[in-house]
């Protein structure tokens, strides 16, 4: 099965303080080590969505071949990244049977966990803390509604009832100095 990814990285991180698209982690920066795990699962191609702080973003890291989008629009939250990087798969992977909606800031997703989700051509969220979220899958004929997002909810409607695979620490996505601290104990 051909699979996409889009990684959304378009957010401020005013809680955090610093550009956490930036923050290193076991020798590479979260969003390099989002696009290497998306890379390394098989997508093709990975559709990186930046906005706030992008020139900074994309002059301190080394992304290689990603499809790289600018959201403008960032303030009005998730939906707007995730329409713009599926609008975006429709010129860069006319032929991909699915896509990997991920964001550059969960340190416990990995390559495997990535595998796991796309394995059946049906809506498979990853759950953590009770809850479902992203990283998650989306076969092509949810690209129309993943298109019609707005806010900041993102794809959480869609997801409610997905089935899911578990992902330990899957809450830990780097909006805080604590979560920062946690994630470098736990990965590095």
């Amino acid at each position: 099965m051909s699979v996409a990814a889009v990684v959304l990285a378009a957010g401020a991180s005013r809680r955090l303080g610093e550009a956490k698209q930036l923050v290193m982690l076991g020798g590479e920066t979260l969003l390099e080590r989002a696009v290497r795990i998306a890379r390394e699962a098989g997508c093709l191609p990975v559709v990186v969505v930046v906005g706030a702080e992008y020139v900074q973003v994309l002059g301190n890291t080394v992304l290689g071949d990603v499809v790289t989008v600018i959201n403008d629009k960032w303030e009005e939250g998730m939906g707007s990244s995730i329409r713009l990087g599926v609008r975006a798969l429709a010129f860069a992977a006319k032929d991909a049977e699915g896509v990997l909606l991920m964001t550059c800031d969960q340190p416990a997703v990995t390559v495997k966990h990535l595998f796991h989700l796309t394995l059946r051509a049906e809506v498979k969220a990853s759950r953590y803390a009770g809850k479902n979220g992203v990283p998650a899958f989306f076969p092509k004929k949810y690209f129309g509604k993943l298109m019609e997002l707005k806010g900041d909810a993102g794809a959480r409607e869609l997801l409610a009832e997905a089935r899911y695979e578990e992902l330990e620490n899957g809450e830990l996505d780097m909006d805080t100095v604590e979560d920062l601290k946690r994630a470098r104990e736990l990965f590095g």
